[in-house]
């Protein structure tokens, strides 16, 4: 045995896991999450796919003038997610960054259940939905330069 490696314990090992990890969020993609939405997952979705994979200009337009309701909700969100790439790029300019919205999902939340009264003494259930969102953004990864293929020619002997 070598005598210059040391061992090292595994909670040593694991907090420098750690900070490695945290230094490497603090140059990653902004995330924004949105909590408790009073509105049904599959309206917010509908809004979500309109932005998905769209620049940032581009999809704050798109929201501004969606009709419908959870797009004001999503403009809100999007605007707090390009806050959160500002606070860990300070010295980048947002003009220059490109960004563009890498990913949003929308998860089912809690569901309030009421009942409504129906015909001849009977109850309905009404469930009043609620939905989390995430929202992604980061800046557009650079486009390779298209290398030009090299045709070998064949020389004769």
């Amino acid at each position: 045995m070598e005598a210059t490696e040391k061992k090292v314990k595994g909670s040593v090992q694991k907090r420098e896991k750690i900070k490695a990890v945290k230094e490497a969020a603090k140059n990653g993609p902004a995330v924004a999450y949105l909590k408790d939405v009073p509105t049904s997952p599959r309206k917010m979705r509908l809004v979500a796919d309109l932005i998905r994979g769209q620049r940032v200009a581009k999809a704050l337009n798109l929201l501004k003038y969606e009709a419908k309701h959870p797009a004001a909700r999503m403009e809100k969100l999007l605007m707090s997610a390009i806050a959160n790439w500002e606070a860990k790029n300070k010295d980048a300019k947002l003009e220059e960054a490109d960004l563009f919205v890498k990913d949003v999902f929308v998860d089912g939340g809690r569901i309030l259940k009421r009942l409504r009264p129906a015909p001849q003494g009977r109850a309905h259930r009404v469930r009043k939905r609620s939905n989390h969102v995430t929202l992604v953004v980061d800046k557009m990864p650079a486009q390779p330069a298209k290398e030009k293929k090299v045709v070998a020619k064949e020389t004769k002997e």
